[in-house]
């Protein structure tokens, strides 16, 4: 009969120490699968993180076409939707840079007007292409440039005239004759009017940055220049003779022109605030100014008091030039007054309908 032999000390001690390790390490699974468990729950349902959305932006294809050959001449690509006239004006310049943006007219119809670099593409835009018709619009000034030209040559002018230089007037008659004290006051006036030009072009006047042909500042040019040196050259000759009724007709005109003078710039002044106060809902009314009253009765008093100075300024001096330039302006003036005026009714129907455009009940 065999015995069951007994295990050494070693070995019992070896197997013992087995299977403690074995109940450690079964111990410690089971307390990491709890942890693990417990922050599952913890954090809830596991989510997918959600996919990136990619934004996708419709760009349109401006096709530029020649008005009068109807030849593509090119096509701006990769035009955003919020992109305006005057961006892809910028970008046909780089594509033809012979034409840069301030001269370039785009419609969109042949016959139609140009449109306003404001205008966005995506308001034209039918489908991804867009057609607009080029027009060469020439060469281009802005608008403070072609005042400050207007205004500054006559001045000048007017000046050279005044001290009578030896190329102009015969230097002998010149030293002979005594200059009436009417036409000292006539440089005066004259040169107050063009000043004041001037600084309400810099300082008062608020212009768009849009552009006029060069041409057109040609011709402002041609007029206002041509007219003074006829002016200036009949006032100023030595042989002038002073106005009929002497010293009250050249006082009272002279009080009239400085009278319209300042009320034309305090109207100016008027117009320009209620332009930049962005209150553009009502029509410019009277202040506490006496010279802004005239707004009771035209809805453009800066004309009236522009042609009641060419008016006085003629009466003052009792030259022809004068009433014909005088003339000539009260027409050009009454013009601009009636377009501004149909304009204003479109506006400010209730406030203008009484309202004559530039003389009370005449016009």
């Amino acid at each position: 009969m065999l015995k069951r032999q007994n295990p050494s000390a070693p070995e019992r001690s070896r197997d013992l120490a087995a299977d403690g390790g074995a109940l450690s390490m079964s111990h410690n699974d089971s307390r990491s699968f709890f942890n693990l468990s417990q922050l599952v729950l913890s954090a809830g349902q596991i989510k997918p993180s959600p996919a990136l959305k990619h934004s996708k932006i419709t760009y349109f294809e401006v096709e530029i076409v020649d008005v009068q050959s109807k030849k593509q001449i090119c096509i701006v690509d990769k035009v955003p939707p919020a992109s305006t006239i005057l961006d892809v004006k910028h970008k046909f310049h780089k594509t033809c840079p012979q034409w840069y943006p301030s001269r370039v007219g785009l419609q969109l119809e042949r016959n139609g007007p140009f449109l306003k670099d404001s205008t966005s593409i995506q308001s034209l835009a039918v489908s991804s292409i867009v057609t607009l018709y080029f027009t060469d619009l020439g060469q281009q000034v802005g608008w403070t440039t072609f005042f400050l030209t207007e205004y500054t040559g006559p001045l000048l002018i007017y000046l050279l005239f005044y001290i009578r230089l030896s190329s102009i007037y015969d230097q002998v008659e010149s030293r002979k004759n005594f200059r009436h004290p009417v036409v000292h006051l006539a440089c005066f006036c004259h040169c107050l009017h063009y000043i004041r030009h001037v600084l309400e072009t810099l300082f008062v006047h608020k212009f768009s940055e849009g552009h006029t042909p060069l041409k057109n500042m040609i011709k402002g040019c041609a007029f206002y220049w041509g007219f003074t040196s006829w002016i200036a050259y009949y006032i100023n000759h030595p042989r002038y003779t002073p106005p009929s009724f002497g010293h009250k007709q050249v006082s009272y005109a002279a009080l009239a022109f400085l009278m319209c003078e300042a009320g034309n710039h305090f109207i100016n002044v008027a117009l320009a605030h209620q332009t930049n106060s962005g209150n553009r809902t009502c029509f410019p009314s009277p202040t506490y100014n006496p010279f802004t009253w005239l707004f009771l009765l035209v809805s453009c008093p800066n004309y009236t008091y522009e042609a009641g100075s060419w008016i006085s300024f003629t009466v003052m001096t009792q030259t022809l030039p004068v009433g014909i330039f005088a003339f000539l302006m009260v027409i050009q003036m009454s013009l601009w007054a009636q377009k501004k005026h149909k304009l204003y009714l479109k506006r400010f129907y209730p406030e203008v309908r009484r309202k004559a455009a530039m003389i009370p009940i005449i016009f």
